[in-house]
């Protein structure tokens, strides 16, 4: 089974989303880490490297404060994604729903 968010939330004042899954599982993401963990093949490296699981780098990463982790919007993609519009005009990352439950770090399904 693929959970599918049964509800999301985007809260500028304390630079998170939260994605509450239909297996009741909730995701809280920080602005910082979505930006950290973007699938474009700009961010990726490449298109050969895009796809797949969120590179593990991303969860001990760090950027900072500006308008690259300021999220300006955040628009649906038919009915298997987003994608974040950052204040710095960056839009290129479609997160499909596999791709940011494999994004959460919780520490149930980061333990480490």
């Amino acid at each position: 089974m693929n959970p599918k968010p049964t509800s999301i939330t985007a809260n500028r004042q304390s630079n998170q989303l939260t994605i509450v899954w239909d297996d009741d599982h909730t995701s809280v993401y920080s602005f910082e880490l979505l930006r950290q963990g973007c699938p474009c093949a700009e961010c990726r490296g490449g298109h050969d490297k895009m796809g797949g699981e969120p590179d593990p780098a991303v969860f001990s990463g760090h950027l900072e404060d500006g308008p690259a982790i300021h999220l300006k919007n955040i628009v649906g993609v038919g009915s298997y994604a987003l994608t974040p519009v950052w204040e710095d005009s960056h839009d290129y990352g479609i997160y499909n729903w596999h791709y940011l439950r494999a994004l959460c770090p919780c520490l149930v399904c980061h333990p480490g």
